[in-house]
């Protein structure tokens, strides 16, 4: 029995038990009992406004971005927008004056171009290039490429020391990139789980299911086409052409969308869910520039 507000309230057996077990824990593991909240997971910008606002709101975090310590995944077809959000994500994490941090990208196509990333804004003495040679021969060629990524992959998240990992896929044919085994996404999001490392898979389509935090579908929308006769590449005063074609267009950029297509967990709550893009959710878009729009 015991005495609240001077009546006598009776107490079960199974309450008397409960509360000498957790005051002796208590005693002994302090910290058993106590209700913590997961930490906030840190973001890398896209370096996008509008792809973190899309990110933030469909994942319910306060700030946009691609979570460290977890794989995320960017899928696209070629000339979709996903290697010119890639070069963005490494100006952020390589240019930006309040992080500067080393970077590695994985190539496993020979496909990226150092100039093209250095004129978005990447500082190339941070980043760590690694071709895995070509995937446009045979199929054999395809498969060499591949594995030899995936084994720099797990020796780059073993080392540590970089704040962005990129995996480029995106010239390696789907039916070729379907083979890795799950197995190995989930080993890689075991390697950088809490880490202050961000892998990123550039792709066609999504290959690590469920192993990805994060999976952005990006697509062109549009083609922004500017005529050549009103172009300054062919003005009057420019000694680049005598005369301008009267038939033909100058591609100045295109408009990018950018869906979140599946997140794992939120990122700044302690309650884990999945969650996918419904179908009445808008997608980010922003736009790209050809150098010579510029």
């Amino acid at each position: 029995m015991v005495s609240r507000g001077g009546s006598a309230i009776p107490i079960s057996r199974a309450e008397v038990v409960r509360a000498q077990v957790e005051s002796n824990l208590a005693k002994k593991i302090p910290s058993a009992l106590t209700v913590r909240e997961k930490p906030r997971v840190e973001v890398f910008s896209t370096g996008i406004a509008e792809v973190d606002a899309g990110i933030a709101r469909e994942t319910g975090s306060e700030t946009g971005g691609l979570p460290r310590g977890a794989l995320s995944e960017i899928c696209g077809a070629g000339s979709s927008g996903r290697t010119s959000l890639m070069f963005s994500l490494l100006a952020q994490v390589t240019g930006s004056q309040s992080r500067r941090e080393f970077c590695a990208v994985v190539d496993a196509s020979d496909a990226f171009h150092p100039a093209s990333a250095e004129g978005a804004g990447v500082d190339l003495s941070r980043v760590l290039w690694v071709r895995c040679g070509t995937s446009s021969g045979n199929r054999a060629a395809a498969f060499n490429a591949l594995e030899k990524a995936l084994k720099v992959t797990d020796l780059l998240l073993q080392s540590g020391g970089f704040g962005l990992v990129a995996v480029d896929l995106g010239d390696i044919a789907p039916e070729v990139a379907r083979r890795v085994p799950l197995t190995s996404w989930f080993r890689f999001r075991r390697a950088v789980e809490n880490t202050p490392t961000a892998l990123v898979i550039l792709e066609q389509e999504p290959y690590a299911k469920t192993c990805a935090s994060l999976v952005l579908q990006v697509k062109a929308a549009q083609a922004r086409w500017s005529s050549l006769m009103s172009s300054e590449f062919y003005s009057t005063g420019s000694q680049r052409c005598a005369a301008a074609p009267t038939h033909s267009n100058l591609l100045r950029g295109l408009d990018v969308q950018v869906e979140v297509a599946h997140s794992r967990g939120r990122l700044c709550h302690t309650t884990i869910t999945d969650r996918r893009k419904s179908p009445s959710s808008a997608p980010s878009e922003f736009e790209t520039q050809m150098p010579w729009a510029r």
